[in-house]
């Protein structure tokens, strides 16, 4: 890529910076800025209620909670819109009860705008935020609590807040790089952010290297939070010298304490889950979802391959550098193992960038070499194929499948593998015949992770899939594109089904 960015653009880069590339910029930042506020809203409220108070069902909500977070932001956005528009069904039934002929006689919100986009990422993007502080606040000591009950400050603000927040950034983090990395939204909703503009420049004007240095910009900003991540992780520790364990013990409610408990945690779930689902349900069970069930069919079988394959490369590649970096610790091999683990971070479209440079670089080679010295025609086998897809998914992924395959070694006791030598076993050994059976668990965890999100990738897929080749990602974004949400109602539906699973599996490993 910085190869690329440092060659001519025509005179294009001038150009976007005294037009667009201002507003990319600022619209960037008044996304984030908006997104980070109303995730921590709603994140912080709803950890705090399910952590500190006893109402009815809080067990459930727990991880009802969780549920927004298998809807992909451009599906809420489909959904929304359908719901709010001039021609929906809200302002119709306005328009009828009150008597209005047209938009001049009343005023109602726009959701395609800057305001619409902050609601829809925001309701489905708070999980992260949730999932982090609910874990924060259930390891606060006891004892830190009753110290500030004895000098009669809130323990809220004193105790909870500062112990968390650590987790509050690095929740906010990652919910900021996925608003960066976001394009199937802001480009329905016409907000044009960096994302976008690296979308409209390479391929609606067709210059690669404008493209990537707009790129650049986002990688300054993926890097900073990427930054401020890993900081915010290295601080979540703190110790307890009274050993005194146990959680903090929940306050009961009143009848109408209980009913706010049960507002502050169904708004979120409301509008990141239930009224997308539902609008998609009430299309497939009146009959509207009236789609091309061969080319429905054939997408899922594309997606569930890709996802498969892609599942399966990057857990077999984790766990082989994980153990690689554990038992040999080798300093390169740490450092490189880390450097392929940031994938995760950056926005699809810049990948995509950075894996269509380096295809065309190795398929340009070997064509070389085939031509010069071994007299063959050879056209390249990573540009234009499924290769190349996959490719991109196993980079963007990897940081997936590290971190469940680390986090599970962790809990190994360091001489399995020096019994295993002793054994008979030697590395490579080990490795095969005995890393997956321990393993197993972190293995199918980090698997189902990278399927879902294989599952729902949108703008890599777009830009790197073969020609004529669909994934439900795709297929629901061309219907939705040409106003048939209708049309689209059931992939959108699978793909929210497919992330059920690794959404219960997060809640479960999060229990003590």
């Amino acid at each position: 890529m910085i190869i690329v960015a440092a060659g001519d653009s025509g005179g294009l880069w001038s150009h976007l910076m005294q037009t667009v590339f201002p507003r990319y910029v600022f619209n960037t930042l008044i996304l984030m800025f908006g997104v980070g506020v109303t995730s921590l809203f709603f994140g912080l409220t709803s950890a705090w209620v399910i952590s500190r108070y006893s109402f009815p069902g809080d067990r459930y909500i727990e991880w009802v909670l969780l549920l927004p977070a298998t809807v992909p932001s451009y599906i809420i956005a489909y959904t929304y819109t359908d719901l709010l528009e001039y021609a929906g069904p809200i302002q119709g039934f306005l328009r009828k009860t009150f008597g209005w002929d047209s938009a001049n006689d009343y005023w109602f919100p726009e959701i395609r705008s800057m305001g619409g986009a902050i609601l829809v990422m925001s309701a489905v993007l708070f999980p992260y935020i949730y999932l982090m502080v609910r874990t924060a606040f259930r390891l606060t000591p006891v004892s830190l609590h009753e110290a500030a009950s004895i000098h009669n400050r809130n323990s809220y603000f004193v105790v909870d807040l500062p112990l968390a927040r650590p987790a509050i950034i690095a929740g906010l983090a990652l919910v900021l790089m996925e608003v960066i990395s976001d394009f199937g939204t802001v480009e329905y909703f016409a907000v044009e952010t960096l994302t976008l503009g690296i979308f409209n420049v390479w391929l609606g004007m067709n210059n690669l290297t404008a493209a990537v240095q707009i790129a650049g910009v986002a990688f300054i900003f993926i890097v900073s939070l990427l930054y401020i991540e890993k900081t915010a992780r290295s601080k979540q520790r703190f110790y307890d010298v009274t050993q005194r364990g146990g959680e903090v013990p929940k306050k009961s409610t009143s009848f109408f304490g209980a009913l706010m408990c049960l507002f502050i945690c169904f708004l979120p779930v409301f509008l990141g889950f239930l009224l997308p689902v539902t609008i998609l349900l009430s299309f497939v069970l009146e009959g509207l979802a009236i789609a091309d069930f061969e080319l429905l069919l054939s997408s899922t079988i594309n997606s569930v391959a890709l996802a498969g394959a892609a599942a399966f490369l990057v857990m077999f590649f984790s766990i082989t550098m994980v153990l690689v970096v554990t038992y040999k610790k080798h300093p390169f091999l740490k450092m490189l193992t880390e450097i392929c683990s940031t994938g995760y971070a950056f926005p699809g479209v810049v990948l995509a960038i950075g894996v269509v440079s380096f295809s065309g670089v190795v398929d340009s080679t070997l064509q070389f070499i085939f031509d010069r010295y071994l007299g063959l025609n050879f056209s390249g086998f990573l540009i234009g194929g499924l290769l190349l897809l996959i490719f991109a998914y196993v980079v963007r992924f990897q940081a997936i499948g590290y971190g469940a395959i680390n986090s599970g070694i962790k809990r190994l006791s360091p001489n399995l593998m020096n019994a295993s030598f002793l054994l008979g076993r030697g590395f490579s050994g080990s490795m095969i015949f005995l890393a997956p059976r321990l393993l197993r668990k972190s293995l199918l965890a980090g698997g189902m992770l990278i399927f879902v999100d294989v599952m729902k990738e949108l703008p890599m897929t777009l830009i790197l899939r073969p020609f004529n080749y669909e994934t439900l990602a795709t297929y629901v974004y061309q219907f939705a594109k040409s106003e048939l949400l209708e049309e689209a109602a059931l992939a959108a539906l699978i793909i929210i089904l497919a992330g059920l699973g690794p959404v219960i599996l997060m809640n479960a490993s999060q229990k003590k």
